[in-house]
């Protein structure tokens, strides 16, 4: 299955960590880790206030954009990682 994943609903200043994440499986920041944990109130605990306020832009990436298999919780975020994300397929 191809991807074409439109980052830009993100804050400018995560994009590349997420990119990075589902393309390549390189670990993201906390705040990153925790969304896509879906650990959603550590996630406001950690976020900046950028994120605070586009915390529902964040969630709605995930749910539209992100593959499936990427996020939802750490067994999930583990495993992509070690497959090496979409390259990795």
């Amino acid at each position: 299955m191809e991807y074409d994943i439109d980052y830009s609903r993100l804050p400018e200043h995560i994009r590349e960590g997420m990119r990075r994440y589902i393309e390549e499986g390189c670990p993201p920041g906390r705040f990153l880790q925790h969304v896509i944990k879906n650990k959603l109130v550590d996630s406001f605990g950690l976020a900046d206030p950028t994120n605070k306020v586009r915390m529902h832009d964040i969630c709605s990436f995930m749910y539209n954009q992100a593959p499936l298999p990427c996020w939802g919780n750490a067994t999930r975020y583990n495993e992509w990682i070690k497959k090496g994300g979409l390259k990795g397929r």
